[in-house]
């Protein structure tokens, strides 16, 4: 693996102005030459990029997609050494100073590619015991549900799902999870900003027309962010304009409880918009999915679980 990345230069222990980078979005094109399996002209980018920009937070984002990009096609020792690489330089800038924005998505990424790694060469108990110690430094930091993300990734399924915060909500009030035990139970956890969760609206409402009767129950639980489409947002007014998409981008699924709580995402790890959860009638997690899913897919997961057949 050393030799992979014999290219990297010794460790910057500051980042370089983002001024200072070359035109272009060499995040982009990381991404392409790694899905293209094409690492050496990927790492090529990189290399010149920082030997005109130096470290930047978009030069170890580029690094990062690089991890997971090797990950995806199972270059398992490429991967772990482009994600260990992308830490050490992050742990080198901050030297102790807090995590900022800037590095969230480079770091997040490295720290799931090292476990994942490590989880598919069957070591998963390391892989949850790196998890956890990255959780334990980065828990006050928005890298946290990232974190848990992957620790419930290893961990959730088959185990009681974790409580719901229902104090906030839109549309009809929730039931807290325990309330519902008998019932079989989906959680779509969505942002009012995400182009994929609004196109699994119509998804799940046939899943609904199909399933409710028969005794499915959907929540969808989403968070504040601190902005809406007009810009920054304080609570009051981001409560006001999720509602507004609740209404135009949901309106088929009117009947679907929607706690508002920043909680509920970091139990449940749902750094990924949309993130699919189902529970059997007894509370206990039977899926646990961070993405979009079609139709066929969660249908025969539902169908599982009410012992029935259909379509």
């Amino acid at each position: 693996m050393k030799a992979a990345l014999a290219w990297l230069p010794a460790l910057t222990l500051a980042l370089a102005p983002a001024n200072a980078a070359p035109s272009g979005n060499l995040v982009d094109r990381v991404r392409a030459a790694a899905d293209a399996r094409d690492f050496p002209l990927a790492e090529r980018e990189i290399q010149s990029y920082r030997a005109a920009a130096g470290v930047t937070p978009e030069m170890l984002e580029a690094l990062s997609w690089l991890a997971r990009g090797a990950l995806d096609a199972r270059q398992y020792d490429r991967a772990d050494g482009y994600a260990g690489e992308t830490r050490k330089l992050i742990e080198a800038a901050l030297a102790g100073r807090p995590l900022p924005p800037s590095l969230e998505i480079a770091l997040g990424a490295a720290i799931e590619v090292h476990a994942a790694v490590l989880a598919a060469g069957g070591s998963r108990a390391d892989a949850l015991a790196f998890l956890r110690q990255e959780l334990a430094l980065y828990r006050a930091t928005p890298v946290a549900p990232r974190i848990q993300k992957n620790i419930n990734l290893l961990t959730l399924e088959g185990k009681p799902a974790p409580a719901l915060d229902v104090s906030h909500w839109l549309g009809p009030q929730p039931r807290a999870l325990a309330a519902l035990k008998g019932h079989p139970v989906l959680l779509f956890f969505w942002a009012h900003w995400c182009g994929d969760c609004k196109a699994e609206a119509p998804i799940l409402a046939r899943l609904m027309r199909n399933y409710g009767p028969k005794g499915l129950t959907l929540v969808g639980p989403t968070q504040l962010y601190g902005y809406t489409a007009a810009g920054d947002a304080t609570p009051e007014q981001e409560t006001r304009y999720i509602d507004q998409v609740r209404t135009v981008y949901y309106a088929p699924l009117a009947t679907m409880p929607v706690p508002i709580s920043s909680e509920n995402f970091e139990r449940y790890g749902s750094s990924t918009t949309p993130t699919l959860v189902l529970l059997d009638s007894s509370g206990v997690v039977r899926l646990y999915h961070p993405g979009a899913m079609t139709y066929e897919s969660l249908a025969e997961k539902v169908r599982r679980i009410l012992g029935v057949h259909g379509s």
